[in-house]
């Protein structure tokens, strides 16, 4: 399929996104509130349910099924010295995922979630599942990152995995990515969809020193001023500034909102890639949860404008998908409650009702 009838078909499957069933979320409501406990006593945990039940458009809500899906890719833009590693840590950390010998596999284990590595750029192969769209984008403060084509093949990368993970029983997808250099990628792209100043997007990634985040700041701004980006078009964001992971969980999100699965982000990384799949469709926003709340400093102006509150906050930083696989036994919990618990009619008690304000 040639450059415009992939653009053309990305199009199409965005068009066929329809907004979550708000009878689904009313009837997981009334559930919850007549679930024999004081009313709205587990707080944001009884709004994620609701939401899901929104996805699903059922308020039978089961998540058996959960899978963390990990993009893994490596970014040009590291040849300008704004991280702390080589770019040699991407293929070993992927690999690991499959040897059980990272934090986020070790975490999915405890959960009882199945991890899915895929390689959609690394700058090598491995053992890693290749979906490869190329061996690693270019240096954006020399060159766009990829080429526009390569960003809507990357999407549609994404889309495709979660369509195949429907049709294998999963009924809720983590997000999560692993690619030196790609906080630099993100900042950039977060930067430019929310027209904020880089200073106030970009962090220290996985550890630098000031001098080292003063550089990673001129570098993104330089990317920025020379490719100039357009912020209304995530296409165009993406394939100047862009990783192929980032591509990648946009496409998830999207492929979410496409096949009604729910799909939660993860940390600054993974939530710019949604907000690059919320500028390409907005009604796409309902179909995400926010796990937690990074350490990264724009990760709070993201939430806003996805709409998102996160669940968890816990100083995280490390990426991989590890914060949306901490929230997942937090979510089963919830689910087991809003799924078993007694009534008050079976307790024959009186149902709690709504308070008046004063």
């Amino acid at each position: 399929m040639d450059n415009c009838g992939q653009e053309a078909q990305l199009k199409e499957l965005i068009r066929s996104i329809e907004p979550v069933s708000k009878e689904a979320v009313k009837d997981a409501q009334k559930r919850w509130n007549s679930i024999a406990k004081p009313l709205h006593s587990l707080g944001k945990l009884e709004t994620a349910v609701m939401k899901i039940a929104g996805i699903l458009k059922t308020a039978d809500v089961r998540i058996e099924k959960k899978a963390l899906v990990v993009m893994c890719a490596d970014n040009g833009v590291v040849a300008e010295g704004i991280t702390q590693t080589g770019q040699e840590v991407t293929a070993i950390v992927a690999e690991n995922f499959l040897s059980c010998n990272s934090s986020a596999a070790i975490m999915c284990q405890t959960a009882g979630i199945d991890l899915y590595p895929v390689d959609i750029g690394m700058s090598r192969d491995t053992k890693v599942p290749n979906q490869k769209i190329a061996y690693g984008t270019k240096n954006m403060a020399k060159e766009p990152a990829m080429t526009r084509e390569e960003a809507v093949r990357g999407i549609l990368t994404g889309i495709q995995i979660v369509k195949e993970k429907k049709k294998a029983g999963y009924g809720i997808l983590a997000t999560g990515e692993m690619g030196i250099g790609n906080t630099t990628t993100s900042s950039a792209v977060a930067a430019v969809l929310l027209d904020k100043p880089v200073e106030l997007m970009t962090g220290r990634g996985a550890g630098l020193s000031d001098a080292g985040l003063k550089h990673k700041k001129e570098v993104i701004a330089q990317a920025i001023a020379l490719h100039k980006p357009d912020k209304t078009d995530a296409l165009d964001v993406l394939s100047k500034v862009g990783g192929f992971d980032l591509t990648g969980l946009a496409g998830v999100f999207l492929g979410g909102a496409i096949y009604h699965v729910p799909v939660v982000a993860d940390g600054f990384i993974s939530a710019a890639a949604a907000l690059a799949a919320a500028n390409l469709c907005q009604t796409a926003k309902e179909y995400m949860l926010a796990s937690h709340v990074s350490k990264e400093p724009g990760m709070h102006a993201i939430l806003k404008e996805l709409g998102l509150e996160a669940y968890l906050d816990c100083d995280m930083c490390l990426g991989e998908g590890t914060g949306a696989a901490a929230f997942m036994p937090v979510l089963d919990m919830a689910v087991e409650v809003y799924r078993r618990m007694s009534t008050f009619s079976d307790n024959q008690i009186e149902d709690y009702k709504e308070l008046e304000e004063q």
